[in-house]
């Protein structure tokens, strides 16, 4: 998730083997999270995506720090038919409350209805060693029917702090056609919970 997750998106569960698009195709994906933080600042996650081929592409705000930006590249693998996997390893650039460089992973496995995701990265503060932090945002989603599905999700990332040090909680998302629209519940029961709100756009 923006993130996402996130996300943020929250890292977003990829609906097609890679190996199946088109080489002479481009393949878009926007996804907006809107974080609602008790006590706290509330803010808006896109997270802009691309990809050709074996190319990846992608473009975040907030989703690193607050009023920061990030440019990624990375390259697609994926196998499986039974079992489908898709990992992405990227390089990306960080620029804005805090600037630097940053090496990370997307990595999606399917199995019949259920899904495991996780988005990762580690990133190199350019301006202070102790600015360095890593960053994750894994899920675990069951598709209920073929427009609802509900998971399990965790974040860590400095944008969205809290007392607690990793964010716990659930999700329940929908989807009609190429959108797909989502809400996750961060700490319930724990601290006072945050939502988030998604609605991402494939084309």
């Amino acid at each position: 998730m923006s993130c996402p997750t996130c996300g943020q998106t929250n890292p977003t569960i990829p609906q097609e083997n890679a190996a199946t698009t088109s080489a002479n195709s481009w393949n878009y994906n926007l996804t907006v999270d809107g974080y609602v933080v008790p006590h706290g600042q509330s803010y808006v996650d896109p997270v802009f995506s691309a990809d050709h081929g074996w190319l990846h592409l992608e473009a975040r705000y907030n989703w690193e720090n607050l009023y920061t930006g990030s440019l990624w590249v990375g390259r697609n693998f994926s196998w499986g038919k039974t079992v489908e996997v898709n990992l992405t390893p990227m390089i990306g650039g960080v620029m804005g409350r805090t600037d630097g460089i940053a090496p990370g992973l997307e990595a999606a496995l399917k199995y019949k209805k259920l899904s495991l995701s996780v988005t990762n990265e580690y990133v190199f503060d350019t301006s202070t060693k102790s600015g360095n932090f890593y960053s994750s945002y894994p899920q675990i989603a069951y598709a209920v029917t073929d427009w609802l599905r509900c998971g399990a999700v965790a974040m860590k990332n400095k944008a969205f702090q809290t007392k607690l040090q990793v964010q716990r909680g659930f999700f329940v998302g929908l989807s009609h056609k190429n959108w797909e629209f989502t809400t996750y519940i961060y700490n319930p029961g724990v601290a006072d919970p945050t939502v988030v709100l998604e609605v991402g756009r494939s084309f």
